[in-house]
Protein backbone atom coordinates (compact mmCIF):
# COMPACT_ATOMS: atom_id res chain seq x y z
CA UNK A 1 0.00 0.00 0.00
CA UNK A 2 3.06 2.30 0.15
CA UNK A 3 2.31 5.61 1.83
CA UNK A 4 -1.34 4.75 2.36
CA UNK A 5 -0.54 2.58 5.38
CA UNK A 6 2.22 2.49 7.99
CA UNK A 7 3.37 -0.17 10.43
CA UNK A 8 3.85 0.56 14.14
CA UNK A 9 4.63 -1.53 17.20
CA UNK A 10 1.72 -1.51 19.61
CA UNK A 11 0.89 -3.02 22.99
CA UNK A 12 -2.37 -4.93 23.17
CA UNK A 13 -4.01 -5.48 26.56
CA UNK A 14 -6.85 -7.93 27.04
CA UNK A 15 -8.56 -8.80 30.27
CA UNK A 16 -7.19 -11.99 31.86
CA UNK A 17 -4.61 -12.46 29.10
CA UNK A 18 -0.87 -11.72 28.86
CA UNK A 19 0.08 -8.33 27.45
CA UNK A 20 1.22 -8.67 23.84
CA UNK A 21 3.55 -6.45 21.80
CA UNK A 22 3.13 -6.75 18.05
CA UNK A 23 3.16 -4.83 14.78
CA UNK A 24 -0.02 -3.11 13.69
CA UNK A 25 -1.06 -1.34 10.49
CA UNK A 26 -2.31 2.26 10.62
CA UNK A 27 -3.86 4.49 7.98
CA UNK A 28 -1.45 7.26 7.01
CA UNK A 29 -2.53 10.85 7.59
CA UNK A 30 -0.42 13.63 6.05
CA UNK A 31 -1.02 17.26 5.06
CA UNK A 32 -1.60 18.19 1.44
CA UNK A 33 -1.05 21.81 0.45
CA UNK A 34 -3.07 22.71 -2.61
CA UNK A 35 -1.77 25.71 -4.53
CA UNK A 36 -3.60 27.58 -7.27
CA UNK A 37 -1.31 29.05 -9.93
CA UNK A 38 1.55 28.93 -7.44
CA UNK A 39 -0.26 30.57 -4.51
CA UNK A 40 -1.24 28.61 -1.41
CA UNK A 41 -4.99 27.97 -1.39
CA UNK A 42 -5.65 25.37 1.31
CA UNK A 43 -3.95 22.75 3.44
CA UNK A 44 -5.96 19.62 4.22
CA UNK A 45 -5.12 16.48 6.15
CA UNK A 46 -5.63 13.40 4.01
CA UNK A 47 -4.55 9.85 3.22
CA UNK A 48 -2.00 10.08 0.36
CA UNK A 49 -3.20 8.76 -2.96
CA UNK A 50 -5.46 10.14 -5.71
CA UNK A 51 -4.23 13.62 -4.74
CA UNK A 52 -5.01 15.17 -8.13
CA UNK A 53 -8.58 13.86 -7.88
CA UNK A 54 -8.77 15.27 -4.36
CA UNK A 55 -7.59 18.70 -5.51
CA UNK A 56 -9.93 18.86 -8.50
CA UNK A 57 -12.87 17.58 -6.45
CA UNK A 58 -12.17 20.19 -3.80
CA UNK A 59 -12.15 22.93 -6.43
CA UNK A 60 -15.48 21.66 -7.78
CA UNK A 61 -16.90 21.68 -4.25
CA UNK A 62 -15.73 25.27 -3.80
CA UNK A 63 -17.36 26.36 -7.06
CA UNK A 64 -14.04 27.31 -8.68
CA UNK A 65 -14.20 24.74 -11.50
CA UNK A 66 -17.07 22.74 -12.98
CA UNK A 67 -15.23 20.36 -15.30
CA UNK A 68 -11.88 18.70 -15.72
CA UNK A 69 -11.22 20.98 -18.70
CA UNK A 70 -11.17 23.95 -16.31
CA UNK A 71 -7.83 22.61 -15.00
CA UNK A 72 -4.75 22.96 -17.18
CA UNK A 73 -2.16 21.09 -15.10
CA UNK A 74 -1.67 19.63 -11.64
CA UNK A 75 1.81 18.73 -10.46
CA UNK A 76 3.70 18.04 -7.26
CA UNK A 77 6.23 20.69 -6.38
CA UNK A 78 8.56 21.81 -3.58
CA UNK A 79 8.26 19.95 -0.32
CA UNK A 80 11.04 17.80 1.13
CA UNK A 81 11.60 15.77 4.27
CA UNK A 82 14.68 15.73 6.54
CA UNK A 83 16.50 13.53 4.02
CA UNK A 84 15.79 15.88 1.12
CA UNK A 85 13.26 13.55 -0.47
CA UNK A 86 10.09 14.94 -2.05
CA UNK A 87 7.17 14.49 0.36
CA UNK A 88 4.58 14.70 -2.43
CA UNK A 89 2.56 16.83 -0.05
CA UNK A 90 2.44 20.03 -2.15
CA UNK A 91 0.30 20.05 -5.29
CA UNK A 92 0.18 23.05 -7.62
CA UNK A 93 -2.94 23.32 -9.79
CA UNK A 94 -2.96 25.64 -12.80
CA UNK A 95 -6.36 26.73 -14.06
CA UNK A 96 -7.05 26.61 -17.78
CA UNK A 97 -6.79 29.88 -19.76
CA UNK A 98 -9.93 31.96 -19.30
CA UNK A 99 -11.01 30.26 -16.06
CA UNK A 100 -11.19 32.95 -13.38
CA UNK A 101 -9.38 32.35 -10.13
CA UNK A 102 -11.18 32.35 -6.78
CA UNK A 103 -11.99 35.39 -4.73
CA UNK A 104 -8.97 36.00 -2.47
CA UNK A 105 -11.21 35.55 0.57
CA UNK A 106 -11.96 31.95 -0.53
CA UNK A 107 -8.55 30.71 0.60
CA UNK A 108 -8.76 28.81 3.87
CA UNK A 109 -6.98 30.51 6.75
CA UNK A 110 -6.38 27.34 8.75
CA UNK A 111 -5.38 23.76 8.07
CA UNK A 112 -8.44 21.59 7.56
CA UNK A 113 -8.38 18.47 9.69
CA UNK A 114 -9.49 15.09 8.38
CA UNK A 115 -12.76 15.59 10.28
CA UNK A 116 -13.66 18.98 8.82
CA UNK A 117 -14.70 19.91 5.32
CA UNK A 118 -15.57 23.55 5.98
CA UNK A 119 -12.89 24.63 8.48
CA UNK A 120 -11.49 28.08 7.82
CA UNK A 121 -14.60 29.63 6.31
CA UNK A 122 -15.06 33.06 7.81
CA UNK A 123 -18.85 33.44 7.59
CA UNK A 124 -22.04 31.40 7.47
CA UNK A 125 -22.74 32.69 3.96
CA UNK A 126 -19.33 31.43 2.83
CA UNK A 127 -20.20 27.91 3.92
CA UNK A 128 -22.92 27.54 1.27
CA UNK A 129 -21.81 27.74 -2.36
CA UNK A 130 -24.40 27.82 -5.12
CA UNK A 131 -24.02 24.98 -7.61
CA UNK A 132 -23.96 25.41 -11.38
CA UNK A 133 -26.08 22.24 -11.56
CA UNK A 134 -29.59 21.55 -10.28
CA UNK A 135 -30.13 18.12 -8.68
CA UNK A 136 -33.78 18.98 -8.04
CA UNK A 137 -34.74 18.37 -11.67
CA UNK A 138 -32.95 15.04 -11.94
CA UNK A 139 -35.44 12.35 -13.10
CA UNK A 140 -33.77 9.43 -11.30
CA UNK A 141 -36.03 6.92 -9.55
CA UNK A 142 -34.13 4.43 -7.37
CA UNK A 143 -35.12 0.90 -6.46
CA UNK A 144 -34.91 0.70 -2.63
CA UNK A 145 -33.09 -2.63 -2.88
CA UNK A 146 -30.26 -0.85 -4.67
CA UNK A 147 -29.82 1.56 -1.76
CA UNK A 148 -30.09 -1.15 0.89
CA UNK A 149 -27.37 -3.24 -0.74
CA UNK A 150 -24.88 -0.38 -1.14
CA UNK A 151 -23.39 -0.25 2.40
CA UNK A 152 -22.30 -3.89 2.26
CA UNK A 153 -20.95 -3.47 -1.26
CA UNK A 154 -19.07 -0.33 -0.22
CA UNK A 155 -17.58 -2.13 2.76
CA UNK A 156 -16.53 -5.06 0.56
CA UNK A 157 -14.55 -2.67 -1.62
CA UNK A 158 -12.60 -1.05 1.23
CA UNK A 159 -9.26 -2.80 0.85
CA UNK A 160 -7.33 -0.37 3.07
CA UNK A 161 -10.00 -0.43 5.79
CA UNK A 162 -9.50 -4.20 5.96
CA UNK A 163 -5.87 -3.58 6.97
CA UNK A 164 -6.34 -0.57 9.26
CA UNK A 165 -9.96 -0.25 10.36
CA UNK A 166 -9.42 3.51 10.16
CA UNK A 167 -10.68 4.88 6.85
CA UNK A 168 -13.89 6.37 5.51
CA UNK A 169 -15.09 5.53 2.03
CA UNK A 170 -17.29 6.98 -0.68
CA UNK A 171 -18.64 5.32 -3.81
CA UNK A 172 -20.20 6.71 -6.95
CA UNK A 173 -23.03 4.50 -8.15
CA UNK A 174 -24.99 4.37 -11.39
CA UNK A 175 -28.51 5.00 -10.10
CA UNK A 176 -30.17 2.93 -12.80
CA UNK A 177 -28.06 -0.22 -12.72
CA UNK A 178 -26.73 0.00 -9.16
CA UNK A 179 -23.17 -0.51 -10.44
CA UNK A 180 -20.37 1.04 -8.37
CA UNK A 181 -18.26 2.92 -10.89
CA UNK A 182 -15.72 4.52 -8.53
CA UNK A 183 -14.70 3.99 -4.89
CA UNK A 184 -12.21 5.97 -2.82
CA UNK A 185 -10.95 5.75 0.79
CA UNK A 186 -9.49 8.43 3.05
CA UNK A 187 -9.12 9.34 6.72
CA UNK A 188 -11.48 12.24 5.99
CA UNK A 189 -14.95 11.45 4.72
CA UNK A 190 -15.08 14.77 2.84
CA UNK A 191 -11.74 13.92 1.20
CA UNK A 192 -13.09 10.58 0.00
CA UNK A 193 -16.03 12.42 -1.58
CA UNK A 194 -13.74 15.03 -3.15
CA UNK A 195 -11.65 12.24 -4.68
CA UNK A 196 -14.81 10.75 -6.21
CA UNK A 197 -15.94 14.12 -7.58
CA UNK A 198 -12.44 14.89 -8.85
CA UNK A 199 -12.32 11.56 -10.66
CA UNK A 200 -15.66 12.31 -12.29
CA UNK A 201 -14.62 15.83 -13.27
CA UNK A 202 -11.39 14.59 -14.85
CA UNK A 203 -13.44 12.04 -16.80
CA UNK A 204 -15.81 14.82 -18.00
CA UNK A 205 -18.80 13.23 -16.26
CA UNK A 206 -20.13 16.31 -14.46
CA UNK A 207 -22.92 16.89 -13.72
CA UNK A 208 -23.46 13.46 -12.21
CA UNK A 209 -27.10 13.09 -13.20
CA UNK A 210 -28.83 9.83 -12.26
CA UNK A 211 -26.04 8.86 -9.85
CA UNK A 212 -25.93 7.98 -6.16
CA UNK A 213 -23.23 8.98 -3.69
CA UNK A 214 -22.83 6.32 -0.98
CA UNK A 215 -20.76 7.21 2.12
CA UNK A 216 -19.57 5.03 4.96
CA UNK A 217 -20.35 7.31 7.90
CA UNK A 218 -22.79 10.06 8.76
CA UNK A 219 -24.22 12.58 6.31
CA UNK A 220 -22.86 15.98 7.31
CA UNK A 221 -23.71 19.36 5.80
CA UNK A 222 -20.53 19.51 3.72
CA UNK A 223 -21.25 16.15 2.06
CA UNK A 224 -24.67 17.35 0.92
CA UNK A 225 -23.03 20.54 -0.31
CA UNK A 226 -20.44 18.56 -2.29
CA UNK A 227 -23.17 16.35 -3.81
CA UNK A 228 -25.05 19.48 -4.89
CA UNK A 229 -21.94 21.00 -6.46
CA UNK A 230 -21.44 17.85 -8.54
CA UNK A 231 -25.12 17.57 -9.50
CA UNK A 232 -25.67 14.30 -7.61
CA UNK A 233 -29.39 13.70 -6.88
CA UNK A 234 -29.10 11.01 -4.17
CA UNK A 235 -26.86 10.85 -1.09
CA UNK A 236 -26.99 7.65 0.97
CA UNK A 237 -25.29 7.27 4.35
CA UNK A 238 -24.89 4.42 6.81
CA UNK A 239 -25.41 6.72 9.80
CA UNK A 240 -27.45 9.79 10.67
CA UNK A 241 -27.49 13.17 8.95
CA UNK A 242 -27.22 16.46 10.80
CA UNK A 243 -30.21 18.81 10.86
CA UNK A 244 -28.40 21.25 8.56
CA UNK A 245 -27.60 18.44 6.12
CA UNK A 246 -31.29 17.54 5.91
CA UNK A 247 -32.29 21.19 5.46
CA UNK A 248 -29.76 21.73 2.68
CA UNK A 249 -30.77 18.49 0.93
CA UNK A 250 -34.40 19.65 0.97
CA UNK A 251 -33.40 23.06 -0.37
CA UNK A 252 -31.25 21.62 -3.16
CA UNK A 253 -33.71 18.89 -4.14
CA UNK A 254 -31.40 16.03 -3.14
CA UNK A 255 -32.74 12.74 -1.83
CA UNK A 256 -31.00 12.18 1.50
CA UNK A 257 -31.11 8.66 2.94
CA UNK A 258 -29.70 7.90 6.38
CA UNK A 259 -29.41 4.83 8.61
CA UNK A 260 -29.21 2.71 5.45
CA UNK A 261 -28.65 -0.63 7.15
CA UNK A 262 -29.99 -4.13 6.77
CA UNK A 263 -33.59 -3.94 5.59
CA UNK A 264 -34.40 -0.31 6.37
CA UNK A 265 -33.51 3.30 5.74
CA UNK A 266 -34.81 6.73 6.66
CA UNK A 267 -35.49 9.32 3.95
CA UNK A 268 -35.04 12.93 5.06
CA UNK A 269 -35.80 14.70 1.78
CA UNK A 270 -37.23 13.98 -1.67
CA UNK A 271 -38.62 10.50 -0.84
CA UNK A 272 -40.36 10.45 -4.23
CA UNK A 273 -37.07 9.35 -5.84
CA UNK A 274 -37.27 5.96 -4.07
CA UNK A 275 -39.72 3.82 -6.01
CA UNK A 276 -41.32 2.15 -2.99
CA UNK A 277 -42.50 5.53 -1.69
CA UNK A 278 -43.11 7.47 -4.87
CA UNK A 279 -46.85 6.70 -5.18
CA UNK A 280 -47.73 7.67 -1.61
CA UNK A 281 -45.46 10.54 -0.55
CA UNK A 282 -44.44 12.23 -3.80
CA UNK A 283 -43.06 15.68 -3.07
CA UNK A 284 -43.41 15.39 0.71
CA UNK A 285 -40.69 15.58 3.34
CA UNK A 286 -39.63 12.72 5.57
CA UNK A 287 -41.55 14.29 8.45
CA UNK A 288 -44.80 13.84 6.53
Amino acid sequence: MGRITARRRVTRIRRDQPTAVRADVLAVEEPLEIRLDGARFVVTMRTPGNDVELAIGYLVSEGIVAAGSDVDTARYCAGTDADGMNTYNVLDVTLAPGVPGPDPTAARQVTMTSACGVCGKDSIDAVTTRSRFDPAVDPLIVNPDVLLELPDRLRAGQSVFDKTGGLHAAALVDGRSGEIIALREDVGRHNAVDKIIGWAAAANLLPLREHILQVSGRASFELVQKAAMAGIPVLSAVSAPSSLAAELAEERGITLAGFVRGDSMVLYSRPDRVSHTSDTVRGSSALG
